[in-house]
């Protein structure tokens, strides 16, 4: 285990269960089995991220973001494809349970805003992702 990390926020599995709270509350999410394990986070047909347990998210991220997520601190580069889009964010303490809903929110936005734009081009009504 890694140093620092609060074992009743993993022993208890209060990060896993805050973080899926949150997410299945915001509409067209859902959650499936991560082919590698923990639970992926998909607004349609697109990954926003997922989880493994209660110590680590990966989310796939435009460079743009990518690079301006780790510049802050709230993100490593993938802790197996870090020359990805993908980043890495260990959950060791409360915040960083925050710091990966934020991040799982600003995929949502960007899915959900990307489908608006898409049905507003095909003139369709709002509809469910697909």
């Amino acid at each position: 285990m890694k140093p620092g990390i609060r074992r009743d926020l993993i022993d208890g599995g209060a990060a896993r269960e805050q973080i899926e709270r949150s997410v299945m509350s915001w509409t067209g999410v859902e959650a499936v089995p991560h082919r590698f394990g923990g639970t992926e986070y998909r607004y349609g047909r697109k990954e926003m991220g997922h989880v493994h347990g209660d110590r680590l998210a990966d989310l796939p991220l435009p460079r743009r973001l990518h690079d301006e997520v780790i510049a802050d601190g709230r993100a490593q580069p993938h802790h197996v494809l870090p020359d990805t889009g993908w980043v890495s964010c260990w959950i060791e303490k409360p915040e960083d349970v925050t710091t990966v809903i934020e991040l799982l929110r600003i995929q949502y936005e960007r899915y959900r805003a990307a489908a608006v734009r898409s049905d507003s081009a095909t003139g369709s009504a709002e509809r469910s992702p697909s």
